[in-house]
């Protein structure tokens, strides 16, 4: 993994790399942003709710293939594994429920199940937290692992749960948690309640690139998830950029489209399926959210958001470097990296061919996440 990506501010980051002639830290961060991994542990109870909670979090219906099922078919004891369909990189393990046992040694369950090679954990309970899974948190804690959130799954929100939240946080409290905190979401809707709270905070506690991979990864939910993938993506297009304008001190005019397309296919690729855009993911989520795929297709106006094609991307990238009397040249030289500048024709020609794709598709994204909202309210 790039050194590069361990800050967390990305953009910034990449262009002192850059400046300071980090070429291959760049490039490093490049391919870790389109192939990055993440393993997430989903502990608790095999109830209805953690088994919608682990389709949820990868955009499945019960009905979906590959979803998780209930009842499970699988021993308790067992490990079982979620690739998501859509992003390889990206896996959930659904983790059997710590023991309640008396005495209890949290390095048992913990090494039985390979706890720490889990980039976060979450305990799920529906009711309190059991003492023995505070314990593992307490025991995460002392390893420097601070990615184990406590997730109280709920159906609604009633009256009741803000009850089960406060004697939950009592509960962890008196076991010696110093700042207990306890998440309440909805299986079913995500956007609803404590999850995007929740989110906020893995961004905070995991390593960059970590977080990138679960932000890319996760179906759409609110405008604001639309927003942060679409930064996260112009960032992997400076990045890009940079690497296109940097490489060559001597820039042939109109050579950028074609050295550049590959990347621009990976990285839009990305994006699509990332923003949910694809057929697949536009009839999925109309079904799970009872509406018609045909209506939602239908918001989508960049024709990037339905298909993309390394003709269209050429196109594109040909069209910008045809027109950069547009780019204000101040601008360019703002935004580019200091000894990329002489090549700016290929950077600015990059940037803004994928950076305005980009803009076109997230406000496709936000037009269906805005309508799959208010039919939700």
């Amino acid at each position: 993994m790039a050194d590069v990506l361990k800050s967390l501010n990305l953009l910034e980051t990449l262009k002192e790399s850059m400046d300071n002639n980090k070429l291959s830290d760049v490039k490093d961060a490049v391919e870790d942003l389109l192939i990055s991994r993440i393993n997430i542990g989903v502990v608790g109870d095999r109830c209805l709710e953690k088994t919608t909670f682990i389709n949820s979090l990868r955009g499945l219906g019960v009905d979906d293939v590959g979803a998780a099922l209930y009842p499970s078919t699988v021993s308790t004891e067992e490990v079982i594994g979620y690739p998501d369909p859509k992003h390889t990189d990206f896996r959930l393990w659904d983790l059997p429920p710590v023991p309640t046992c008396t005495p209890f040694e949290p390095e048992s369950y913990m090494g039985k199940y390979k706890f720490m090679r889990y980039n976060a954990v979450f305990m799920t309970f529906t009711d309190v937290p059991q003492i023995n899974s505070v314990t593992i948190f307490l025991e995460a804690r002392l390893l420097q692992n601070k990615t184990v959130y406590f997730v109280l799954l709920v159906s609604d929100k009633n009256k009741t749960q803000d009850d089960k939240r406060q004697v939950s946080l009592e509960v962890l409290t008196s076991q010696g948690v110093a700042v207990p905190k306890v998440y309440i979401v909805n299986p079913s809707c995500l956007e609803k309640i404590d999850f995007p709270v929740l989110l906020e905070d893995m961004g905070q506690d995991l390593p960059e690139i970590r977080a990138h991979a679960l932000l890319l990864a996760l179906p759409i939910l609110t405008p604001a998830l639309v927003t942060q993938k679409k930064e996260a993506f112009k960032a992997l297009v400076w990045a890009a950029a940079s690497l296109s304008g940097g490489m060559s001190t001597l820039p042939v005019p109109f050579v950028a489209s074609m050295v550049d397309s590959s990347i621009g296919v990976r990285i839009l690729s990305k994006t699509q399926i990332s923003l949910g855009l694809d057929n697949h993911s536009v009839e999925r989520l109309a079904k799970l959210r009872g509406l018609d795929p045909g209506r939602l297709k239908a918001l989508r106006t960049c024709v990037l958001s339905a298909e993309v094609s390394k003709g269209e991307v050429k196109k594109r990238l040909a069209a910008a470097e045809k027109d950069l009397s547009t780019v204000s040249s101040r601008l360019v030289q703002m935004a580019m990296p200091r000894q990329a500048r002489s090549a700016s024709k290929s950077f600015a020609a990059t940037l803004q061919a994928l950076n305005t794709a980009i803009d076109e598709m997230a406000e496709d994204a936000d037009k269906i996440v805005q309508v799959v909202l208010m039919e939700g309210q």
